[in-house]
């Protein structure tokens, strides 16, 4: 009888020598996912047991959720964040790879010291151009619309040109080689070549710009009105949240109705999103 089955590590023989590793996934696990866990179980609690203190409701109901859908619009409000968040999706898709593909791609005298400075421009913090952004909106007659909230993600991003960049880095050059042997012009290579292939990096950075613009309270504080249709979800909840602070299931509830969006879109392009982050580094 062969011994190779002696020689290959069993399961327990590998749980034993990495339980610190489990350990450790297994408590960022429970911190990640607990507080999630108690914001469903309050919102499926009825109102007399909301401060109970037990994960699994003794009562169940989903009147919470009829409740707080009637006590707010959120069918503006979503509809809202939505048009917002897809159009600040695809300006960030559209123009960061196309920057990515020119550093990645294109030779240039230069480009890599554009790019340390393109990336150095992450350490900038958001709250610095917030009053020259307001004051240009404002002279071109934008203040009061959502063009404020995504017409700036038409001008790219340095993270999103960088995640791109990493994952263009990794095509094969001899398809580039061959393309250009064809006679095929830089866009032609971007079109057809380079950006059906960055599939799952763009599924990546299309799910962080979605989920960014959704989550937006502070810029839709700045720039729109506080009139419930035309605002968006994020100022919507806060405002819920002044009138019903009390009452949790139903706050829960419409936090979860919140969140449900960018839990399906996570959902939508799950493998594309993970396969990206696995394949350009980021962490």
């Amino acid at each position: 009888m062969s011994n190779a089955h002696l020689l290959k590590p069993t399961f327990g023989n590998h749980l034993r020598e990495n339980w610190i590793f489990y350990a450790l996934l297994l408590a960022g696990s429970v911190i990640m996912v607990g507080p999630f866990a108690w914001m469903l179980s309050t919102s499926l609690k009825v109102p007399g047991d909301q401060f109970d203190q037990r994960l699994i409701p003794q009562r169940t109901t989903l009147e919470n959720f009829a409740l707080a859908w009637e006590r707010m619009d959120f069918s503006h409000l979503m509809w809202n964040s939505f048009r917002i968040a897809m159009l600040s999706t695809i300006g960030q898709v559209l123009t960061c790879s196309m920057g990515a593909f020119v550093f990645a791609v294109v030779r240039f005298p230069g480009r890599e010291v554009l790019f340390v400075l393109l990336l150095a421009t992450l350490m900038i913090p958001y709250q610095m151009t917030v009053i020259p952004q307001f004051l240009i909106f404002r002279a071109v007659g934008l203040y009061g619309t959502g063009a404020p909230l995504w017409l700036p993600q038409f001008l790219g991003g340095a993270f999103g040109v960088f995640l791109v960049r990493q994952y263009f880095r990794s095509i094969p050059t001899d398809l580039l080689d061959a393309a250009r042997l064809d006679g095929a012009s830089l866009l032609s290579i971007y079109w057809r070549i380079y950006l059906p292939l960055a599939k799952p990096a763009l599924a990546a950075l299309a799910i962080f710009a979605f989920m960014t613009s959704w989550n937006d309270l502070f810029a839709a504080l700045i720039y729109l009105p506080s009139d419930l249709e035309k605002t968006t979800l994020p100022v919507g909840l806060s405002l819920f949240d002044r009138l019903y602070r009390a009452q949790w299931t139903i706050m829960m509830a419409a936090v979860l109705i919140s969140v449900a969006p960018i839990m399906v879109a996570f959902f939508l392009v799950q493998k594309q999103f993970i396969q990206g982050i696995a394949m350009t580094g980021v962490k």
